[in-house]
């Protein structure tokens, strides 16, 4: 299906769910020459998903910039990034961001406006954000952003682009947390996985604490260009994305019509 033949088939789906006008991508999804990309998925990063971001970034063996701050640039994550893409046709690197200034020569905005895409990574969604405003990478990201650079990521790295949603980033309990606001809605990872995600998205919304907002189980992903939604994909046919809101007093989720994708 051609690309622009699949975005209005998508948009056609949005109005007949009623979702609000910026997640149906109107105007500008049928637009060849959208430029500010995000692409998100819930969790459980797998090849056909990372398949699916390479195409997103419409080049040949794209460079890909793994980001994992979330984690405290764990070497295990690092890791686990590397066995991931193996074999697959881009050219991956990382940018940590516990360094210091006699190794590392070259500025956090330097590294990534080298890059085709760059992936957040998971973990701690809090300690992320205050690390990176500190720091002035999202700034750098955003700069990246505007550039046509896609942005993209699961857990920590999906949340991380809207207002604001559900997070395990403190004790105890699921809270929520303020994210960088690029895209004006909320957010819940984790769908179908963890089992109080799904109440406390839903207590939050109809509490107005959280604005309506895309809940995504792992395996399921939304795409955004101009910050409108055009796309809805899945790497397992269980798996999806629903937009969430309150209709007349009661929470309701409209499912995505999602795409399913392969290796």
């Amino acid at each position: 299906m051609k690309r622009r033949t699949f975005i209005q088939s998508v948009s056609t789906s949005a109005v007949s769910l009623g979702l609000p006008a910026m997640a149906l991508g109107d105007d500008q999804a049928g637009s060849a020459n959208a430029s500010r990309k995000i692409f998100v998925w819930g969790g459980g990063t797998d090849k056909p998903i990372l398949s699916h971001l390479i195409k997103l970034t419409g080049k040949e063996n794209p460079k890909v910039c793994f980001v994992p701050t979330a984690t405290g640039d764990s070497l295990v994550s690092i890791t686990n990034w590397y066995s991931l893409v193996e074999g697959l046709p881009l050219r991956p690197h990382v940018m940590r961001v516990f360094i210091n200034s006699y190794t590392t020569k070259e500025s956090f905005e330097e590294t990534l406006m080298k890059m085709d895409a760059v992936i957040v990574g998971g973990g701690n969604t809090l300690n992320m954000m205050a690390i990176w405003k500190s720091q002035g990478i999202d700034l750098a990201l955003r700069k990246a952003y505007e550039a046509g650079i896609l942005m993209s990521g699961a857990s920590a790295g999906s949340l991380c682009w809207f207002e604001s949603g559900t997070t395990d980033s403190r004790p105890k309990e699921l809270s929520k947390v303020e994210c960088l606001g690029w895209l004006k809605h909320s957010h819940c990872p984790h769908y179908n996985v963890e089992e109080f995600r799904r109440p406390l998205y839903h207590k939050l919304i109809l509490q107005k604490e959280l604005s309506s907002g895309y809940a995504c189980d792992n395996q399921s992903g939304i795409y955004f260009e101009n910050e409108t939604l055009v796309q809805c994909v899945s790497s397992n046919p269980k798996s999806k994305s629903f937009f969430v809101e309150v209709v007349d007093g009661k929470v309701v989720e409209r499912e995505l019509k999602a795409e399913l994708i392969s290796g």
